[in-house]
Parts: C-alpha cells; sequence; structure tokens
C-alpha cells in the first residue's frame, strides 16, 4: 500500500509512504531538513508500523508542537 500524506507545522510539505504486510517498506520526505528526513527514512525502513508511531508520535521540533518524524507517525496512523 502506498499513501501520501499532507504534513501539518513543519517544514517539509507531504511524505510519501511503502508499506506491506505491516512493515514500512519505503519513506520519502518532500521538502524538510535534508539530512534529517532521509535519516528518519533509512531508520524506519523495515520496521513495524506500530513500533514507527510509538517511536515517534511526541518528538517536538523546537519549539513547534509537532515535528517532521511525528508527522510520519501521524500519517501511519491513517493506516
Amino acid at each position: 500500500m502506498e499513501i501520501t500524506y499532507k504534513t501539518k507545522g513543519v517544514c517539509s510539505r507531504q511524505i510519501n509512504i511503502e508499506v506491506e504486510d505491516g512493515i514500512v517498506k519505503k519513506v520519502k520526505f518532500d521538502g524538510g531538513c535534508n539530512g534529517n528526513t532521509k535519516g528518519i527514512s533509512v531508520l524506519v525502513e523495515g520496521m513495524r508500523v506500530e513500533d514507527v508511531i510509538q517511536k515517534l508520535k511526541d518528538i517536538k521540533c523546537g519549539f513547534k508542537n509537532t515535528s517532521c518524524p511525528a508527522q510520519l507517525a501521524e500519517a501511519l496512523k491513517e493506516l
């Protein structure tokens, strides 16, 4: 299953995610801090969706109430 999630409150504009049998196969952020979003993508690939959500859901970016990792968790919650 592939989804595109429009982010809210962060620098990245959207996240493209591929999930198969409950496992994150591929993540690509459009925009955001290039190195950080690439790092997040590599780290979560191969992880179970539930584990990614649990680890990333409460991460904040500076004074924002959310972050690119938290937005990835929100996207995965919609599956």
